[in-house]
């Protein structure tokens, strides 16, 4: 390990008060946590014993946890086509075990969410769930008011229902670009996409009369849209709210990336008006399932038997305003892991909560790219694969395989696993290099991320390990 990393981990060990004695029987290797969670894993998850919160303005029992449906599981080899088998499965062990919030979108899984979705909940009851679904009228060419209305009713249709349960304007906060390339910041975007063109007033004659039983947004990005919205509440009588929170959002949000707005001051807004939230990722775009193992190590001594993952869904849920915390579950293993943390729930103590702050704190001083996986910038009109070479990029800071010292002992081998395993993760034609900085991915990116800017300086990076073996 270089001489930065062996300080870091000293200072991170300091901050959270880990003695001379713990130290020594940490293993400072700087692979990640396999976390196993052999324990925990081979368990039955027991029936009955999902854990429910109560929406106060239409009465709803929500399961704690609810089930995303950003990342359904594809098909090999097919570009994206979602194997509908597998989420039916999903679905209905989910349902089985007490999940009853699902929550898509039309721009999900390349427009296809909401199509597989509505197929496999229509094989149950409808009263055994509640759908969320959003106005996702990203596209200058869906501004309109007939437009966002026949989204509305493709979402209906796709979904198989008379109405809706949960109706979100999506993404608010987020700026636009329009017709005429333009530019508009969050304000302008929230008046074009949703008030100039009276779809909220519509959406407010369809909770009344009932196709939409509860009213509210997502939010990402200019807090000044978030704080506009919460002042109209009288007028719009929000039901909810879905916000980003994490342990590391709640009080970094804005260092990780000067677009967003700490989670602690989004929840408190929300709580001292009586709006329940929906929480959105709760493990950071999966980075909190994967931590470095100096830290993943504080927290098996704490809870052998919980995977790393479980304690940012614990922590999500241990906050009273909660109304259900959001996770993609692509796979099986996913839904069994976090079912196993609310059936049922145990919040986060206060010893817990103090130890995943001070986690949040350490994680400040790695690199990443603040990119969610959400997809909203594919695909790339050029054929770049965003999301996996931002992933690979953040695997490797998290594993002690980036920016290593060519001087160092560990550069070899970190220079050979961020090589091999990016041609393995991302093919050649679709890697950075490629990027001719159109920016068309810019603006649908919630996070505000510069993705042309990060590409090129990954791609320098890259050259730089392959020129210097």
């Amino acid at each position: 390990m270089s001489k930065n990393n062996d300080i870091s981990r000293r200072d991170f060990l300091k901050k959270v008060g880990v003695g001379s004695a713990a130290v020594a029987g940490l293993s400072f290797a700087a692979c990640q946590s396999s976390d196993k969670n052999e324990s925990e894993s081979n368990m039955p998850i027991p029936k009955g014993k999902m854990d429910y919160r109560v929406n106060p303005t239409s009465g709803d029992r929500v399961s704690l946890l609810g089930y995303g449906c950003m990342r359904w599981p594809t098909l090999p080899d097919t570009n994206g086509v979602i194997d509908q088998e597998t989420v039916n499965r999903l679905v209905d062990f989910a349902i089985e075990h007490g999940v009853n919030y699902f929550d898509t979108s039309p721009a999900y899984c390349r427009g296809k969410s909401e199509e597989s979705t509505g197929i496999a909940l229509a094989r149950h009851p409808r009263d055994k769930y509640f759908i969320a679904t959003k106005l996702s009228n990203f596209s200058p060419d869906t501004w309109s008011h007939e437009a966002s209305v026949e989204m509305y009713h493709n979402s209906l249709r796709y979904l198989q229902t008379d109405h809706i349960d949960y109706m979100l304007l999506h993404c608010i906060g987020q700026g636009a670009t329009d017709k005429d390339g333009r530019r508009l910041d969050g304000m302008e975007a929230l008046h074009a996409r949703f008030i100039d063109n009276g779809m909220i007033d519509y959406f407010m004659q369809e909770r009344e009369a009932g196709r939409i039983r509860n009213l509210g947004f997502s939010y990402h990005g200019d807090i000044k849209v978030y704080d506009y919205l919460l002042s109209q509440h009288d007028k719009y009588k929000w039901d909810f709210v879905q916000i980003q929170l994490n342990y590391v959002d709640w009080k970094h949000a804005h260092e990780l990336n000067s677009s967003n707005t700490n989670a602690d001051y989004l929840y408190a807004e929300l709580e001292k008006r009586g709006i329940p939230a929906v929480i959105m990722e709760p493990l950071l775009g999966g980075r909190l399932a994967k931590l470095p193992s100096y830290t993943a190590r504080l927290l098996k001594q704490e809870r052998p038997e919980k995977s790393i993952a479980s304690w940012a869904f614990r922590f999500a849920g241990t906050l009273p305003n909660v109304l259900t915390v959001l996770s993609g579950m692509t796979y099986m293993e996913h839904l069994k892991d976090n079912l196993h943390q609310y059936c049922p729930f145990e919040p986060c103590s206060d010893k817990e909560i103090d130890l995943l702050h001070k986690i949040g704190d350490a994680y400040l001083r790695n690199d990443f790219v603040p990119c969610t996986a959400c997809q909203y910038c594919m695909p790339c009109p050029h054929g770049i694969d965003i999301p996996g070479i931002f992933a690979h990029y953040n695997k490797c800071i998290n594993e002690g395989n980036y920016d290593v010292n060519p001087q160092s002992e560990e550069y070899a081998r970190a220079r050979r696993a961020y090589l091999v395993g990016y041609d393995r993760s991302v093919p050649k034609l679709r890697q950075a290099d490629h990027c001719i900085g159109c920016g068309k991915c810019v603006s649908h990116c919630p996070q505000t991320i510069d993705i042309p800017a990060e590409l090129h300086r990954i791609d320098r990076y890259v050259e730089t390990l392959r020129q210097n073996p």
